[in-house]
């Protein structure tokens, strides 16, 4: 992970119609929402976080790896594992997988609590599991 001052990381939720997407700040100790990515095939999705890492700096992607429960790798997370090496592949930047089990079920919770509509929901809800993902690991490096 980012070591360095100034050193941002881009998370992302890869979904199968929206990707959510969170940047830490430059000093690596809080995680902020992005918009989300509105799926248009793997390419042009790649291309809108090729630019996001320009933009941001980025010099790490961290994606969320939706493992089971038990912990094994399903379908989705087979997928999120392929998208994640296109990434690498396309933008030549590390990319790292970071497990985010109950993420979402955290992020729509905390919607609701909110007092978020439904239908306002499901736009916050990708960006928000990503800021967890990222805010998990952001934490689990600054007690290391």
């Amino acid at each position: 992970m980012a070591e360095r001052l100034g050193e941002r990381i881009l998370a992302l939720d890869f979904g199968s119609r929206r990707i959510g997407v969170a940047v830490s700040d430059p000093l690596g100790i809080i995680a902020q929402p992005l918009a989300p990515i509105l799926r248009k095939g793997n390419g042009r999705d790649i291309e809108a976080i090729g630019a996001l890492v320009r933009e941001y700096s980025a010099v790490l992607v961290l994606v969320g790896l939706p493992l089971t429960l038990g912990g094994d790798e399903g379908t989705q997370a087979k997928r999120t594992r392929a998208f994640a090496e296109r990434i690498r592949e396309h933008l030549e930047i590390p990319v790292e997988m970071w497990d985010e089990r109950l993420t979402t079920v955290q992020a729509e919770r905390h919607l609701i609590a909110s007092g978020i509509r439904r239908e306002k929901r499901r736009d916050l809800r990708d960006s928000l599991s990503a800021v967890l993902v990222l805010q998990n690991a952001l934490d689990y490096r600054s007690r290391k």
